[in-house]
């Protein structure tokens, strides 16, 4: 059962000139930004918001706060069934690259950052909403992630991850408006103050099928807590530009998608709970359409029922339960 699955690997430049190819995930933050009159305009200044946290946060050796840009690089996953000659785009993550103009190195980043994926569409859009269609109350179906998260493991652990990466994925997501977060004494140069939630989210429980754990941390002048989901050790695996890397290219996107949160003027204090009507917060200078994002969700997980699901239906159960 090992090689019922083939994973390519697309790479695209995210930069001023980015435009989405047809077939991109349209839901991704990214692609969002790189449409309508305003596309240019949002990418620049998207680009500049990052760069500017990157050099604010390596601080150090950098007196004038420009040694360093970021290089950003859209990664389309997809994967072909064996006997088949489909190929599925199955997830997109984004990797980071460091210019230092001091040395004129090019440094690798971070792969994974922002995580986008048609299954995981498939497993929010529809089949959890189906499933609470007539329910008395809310209740997650068996099963929930299974399939997903064992498409995520063999992905990362193929030759072609390996071949492309060096090391793991990390990926950093906005916190739940359904939890508490506590901060705790715990505190890293880069990442910043740790916090701990209440109880698991739905999403950290998601992500767990995947393999991945979940540390939140307020990185230095930050406002609120992001969501670092990690294999290994997020403290010890990753150097601090690495980690900057990833703190300015998704502390960014937050700032335009979830400005409530992550461009609130006030900071997350000592005990915090993510409020996303909270009315006291900047907006970015860059446009970005919300409503249609969750719009654009509902029908990739329809597409991915149709083109994926239920023509490999039987091939899918298969592999998943001799997955291990």
């Amino acid at each position: 059962m090992n090689n019922d699955f083939t994973f390519t690997i697309n790479s695209t430049a995210f930069d001023e000139s980015y435009q989405p190819s047809d077939n991109t995930r349209i839901t991704t933050n990214f692609a969002n930004l790189a449409r309508g009159s305003y596309r240019e305009a949002n990418l620049r200044n998207a680009l500049k918001m990052i760069n500017n946290r990157f050099n604010a946060l390596a601080h150090w050796d950098n007196t004038k706060g420009d040694r360093y840009s970021v290089e950003l690089e859209i990664i389309s996953v997809n994967m072909e069934i064996k006997g088949s000659d489909d190929s599925f785009p199955s997830i997109e993550i984004l990797k980071t690259n460091i210019l230092d103009h001091k040395t004129n190195k090019r440094i690798e980043g971070i792969v994974g950052n922002n995580f986008s994926s048609y299954v995981r569409d498939y497993d929010f859009s529809v089949l959890l909403q189906d499933h609470n269609k007539n329910q008395p109350q809310f209740s997650i179906p068996d099963n929930f992630g299974e399939l997903h998260g064992k498409l995520f493991k063999y992905f990362v652990n193929s030759a072609t991850y390996q071949e492309n990466f060096t090391k793991l994925p990390v990926i950093c997501l906005s916190v739940s408006d359904n939890k508490t977060y506590h901060r705790t004494e715990n505190q890293h140069p880069v990442l910043g103050v740790e916090y701990q939630p209440n109880g698991s989210s739905l999403t950290e429980q998601y992500f767990k099928k995947m393999g991945l754990q979940v540390r939140y941390f307020m990185p230095p002048n930050s406002v609120a807590p992001l969501a670092f989901y990690f294999f290994g050790d997020l403290l010890n695996d990753y150097t601090n530009l690495e980690l900057i890397s990833t703190i300015c290219t998704m502390e960014t996107f937050q700032k335009i998608y979830r400005p409530e949160i992550y461009n609130a003027n006030a900071t997350a204090g000592t005990s915090y709970q993510p409020n996303l009507k909270n009315l006291d917060h900047s907006l970015t200078h860059i446009v970005y359409d919300r409503e249609e994002r969750s719009q654009l969700a509902n029908e990739q997980g329809k597409f991915t029922e149709e083109h994926f699901i239920k023509p490999y239906q039987t091939v899918l159960e298969q592999w998943s339960a001799n997955y291990a």
